[in-house]
């Protein structure tokens, strides 16, 4: 009977942090939606995005700090300097993702940024030795196809449209960067942590990338600042919070994969709020995906 116990704790906390994950997903399918009704330009919202989350982050950290066991706080240059790291790989993924959506369709924009489960994979490989099976890679490739079909009639191969397309590859590198930073400081920082000085390094590369591009910063109505705080509070400061939290206790290369139900929540969403459509492609590809995340989940297990 004393063997269940830890087998039990750990199968509650796997199923937590599946939900963590996927809830977390679906909240940051939920940023398009505000990225349509802000009032400023796409930089300036990225900004945004992190920057007005910082004071929610800052009591999370200090919640922590006056809790019973009281979280790990970085205590060397290099601790912060790996922390801020990831905000600054995160700021690529906006900067690029947004660079990608100005110079190709969204269709295309979506589909090569959801490559990042395949840099995740390859890049856990060769830089930290994650192995993995056939019935994970048939998982993943399962999803990237569902992720084409999601995307539909509206992927174009138009000349014009190939610096777009680079731009959403870099956005995947950038992606999957953070996915594999954050999965190496969770084994030593909370998630709280994590969150709070990777949004600092995220708010200090986007506000010169703002300046640059001629974006004004401050929103110009009270719908405005409330589309904006919105963005922090429940895509990036709740959905990147329990993403963060998720990967303390899942694969990165599992947790890259099932991040991909992300846009199947922003199909869903604009369904509802946006009154969009969903073609029978999408409500494929949205099968195909979560079809795929089953079987990267069954062979991430199996290592």
């Amino acid at each position: 009977m004393q063997d269940r116990h830890p087998s039990a704790a750990a199968t509650g906390t796997d199923r937590r942090a599946l939900i963590a994950l996927f809830l977390g997903a679906a909240l940051i399918g939920a940023s398009p939606i505000f990225v349509r009704f802000s009032e400023l330009g796409p930089m300036a919202t990225a900004f945004h995005r992190p920057f007005l989350a910082l004071p929610a982050l800052a009591l999370w950290m200090a919640s922590e700090r006056r809790g019973a066991t009281p979280a790990r706080r970085p205590a060397t240059r290099r601790d912060y300097l790996l922390l801020l790291l990831a905000g600054a790989f995160f700021a690529g993924d906006l900067s690029f993702w947004h660079l990608s959506i100005l110079h190709t369709s969204v269709a295309n924009a979506t589909l090569f940024a959801n490559f990042a489960p395949i840099f995740v994979t390859v890049g856990g490989w060769l830089l930290f030795g994650h192995r993995v099976t056939r019935l994970y890679t048939a998982g993943l490739a399962l999803s990237i196809g569902g992720a084409a079909l999601l995307a539909g009639g509206s992927l174009t191969d138009a000349p014009e449209h190939l610096a777009g397309d680079a731009f959403g590859m870099v956005t995947a590198v950038f992606l999957a960067c953070y996915i594999l930073a954050v999965s190496r400081l969770r084994a030593g920082f909370s998630a709280a942590t994590i969150m709070g000085w990777s949004s600092l390094g995220t708010a200090l590369v986007m506000l010169p990338v703002t300046l640059l591009a001629g974006e004004s910063l401050i929103a110009p109505s009270l719908h405005g600042w409330a589309v904006l705080i919105g963005l922090a509070l429940l895509s990036h400061a709740a959905g990147q919070g329990l993403i963060a939290y998720a990967l303390a206790h899942l694969p990165a290369g599992f947790s890259s994969v099932g991040l991909l139900f992300e846009p199947v929540a922003a199909a869903l969403l604009a369904w509802v709020l946006l009154a969009e459509a969903v073609t029978p492609w999408q409500a494929a590809g949205g099968a195909v995906i979560l079809w795929g995340i089953l079987l990267a989940r069954s062979g991430s297990r199996r290592v």
